[in-house]
């Protein structure tokens, strides 16, 4: 039995110095910072060399420190639309209240602005319970009850199942212990950005174990199952929405929208963001990987158009004649996907009706 494990020394978790920058977190009205359920719960599985799951590593923080540096070239330097300091009038941030990520999102924010301020840098962090910058399992029942068994289910369909056998025998695991591709890839590609490969078989299968991975998560979340789609990531596609709506809308006083919001969230979340966009590539969301949504007006004509990158690279969203898309034809596109905070409630809260007869 291959019984070598990756170690992890606690020297991965020193900070490294350009990338210290200090943030307060509050709730999302500007009160205190909600308590975060799951990071009580990663200190229970314990690694070899000290660690525990879900911390973020110096290898982590360089990462967002260098996509800070790389939105620096683009928004500060090469086009001087950004201030070179931390402004909060110009920066909204939102990240999901867990520590890595609020950690990842300080990194990123040092690189972009050289630890730079004028001025508090605040990061605003939902409830877990109401949190919508992620498919939110535990809140929304509908969403739940209706992947529920689909992850278990994946493991059983016709070469997922025989391919997941594969990679158990090479590694000696006999048991049904829960283990499935997105356990697997989870370890394999952490290990593998530190140079950690422990186990041989997993370096072997690697390319196999993350296309396994993403058809797992592409079963789950089907791109035909237009609900489970706005469950997991329509209210977040509302906010967005929202942020372009009142930017382009001449009501808007200028200090209620900013030139720059950032939401740091997770590869669970882009991935069903990228289906309902229409540009997934069917590669699983790398570390430190950005999506983001550039809004620009003509300067003759006054027409508004959105340019959409996913890591650094231009990207067409179905519906859109080119890349620079027109922002009705892109609202169009998301239109199908968003959901008000009422039509979430009422969506998530909706009890599916069985069709009886055709084994659903």
């Amino acid at each position: 039995q291959e019984e070598q494990q990756a170690e992890w020394n606690l020297r991965l978790l020193e900070v490294p110095p350009e990338t210290q920058f200090d943030y307060t977190v509050t709730n999302l009205t500007g009160g205190p910072k909600p308590h975060c359920p799951f990071d009580s719960q990663y200190p229970e599985t314990k690694l070899k060399g000290g660690m525990f799951a879900g911390q973020l590593t110096n290898v982590g923080m360089q990462q967002m420190f260098a996509l800070g540096e790389r939105l620096r070239k683009n928004y500060v330097e090469d086009i001087p639309f950004l201030s070179p300091t931390f402004n909060p009038m110009e920066v909204f941030v939102r990240s999901t209240n867990i520590y890595r990520n609020l950690e990842s999102t300080r990194c990123l924010l040092a690189g972009l602005f050289q630890c730079q301020k004028e001025g508090p840098i605040i990061i605003h962090a939902d409830e877990a319970s109401s949190e919508v910058l992620y498919p939110n399992y535990q809140n929304c029942w509908s969403l739940r009850e209706r992947t529920r068994g689909r992850r278990q289910a994946a493991s059983l369909q016709p070469g997922i199942s025989e391919d997941l056998q594969k990679v158990k025998e090479g590694m000696c695991i006999t048991s049904n212990d829960g283990v499935d591709f997105l356990s697997l890839f989870d370890n394999m590609a952490a290990e593998q950005v530190h140079n950690l490969l422990s186990c041989p078989t997993l370096q072997r299968f690697a390319r196999m174990i993350e296309q396994r991975a993403v058809d797992t998560v592409l079963y789950v979340m089907q791109r035909e199952d237009r609900e489970s789609l706005q469950m997991a990531v329509g209210p977040l596609l509302h906010i967005l929405e929202s942020n372009l709506l009142k930017v382009v809308d001449p009501a808007t006083p200028a200090d209620k929208t900013r030139k720059l919001y950032l939401y740091a969230a997770h590869d669970m979340t882009l991935m069903p963001l990228l289906i309902t966009l229409g540009i997934f590539d069917h590669k699983w969301p790398p570390f430190a990987v950005d999506l983001t949504m550039e809004l620009y007006q003509h300067r003759q004509s006054k027409e508004w158009f959105v340019q959409l990158y996913y890591r650094g690279e231009e990207q067409v969203p179905k519906g859109c004649p080119d890349r620079l898309c027109p922002l009705d034809k892109f609202l169009n596109t998301i239109s199908v996907y968003t959901l008000s905070p009422e039509k979430y409630h009422t969506l998530c809260s909706k009890v599916q009706v069985m069709e009886l007869g055709n084994g659903k």
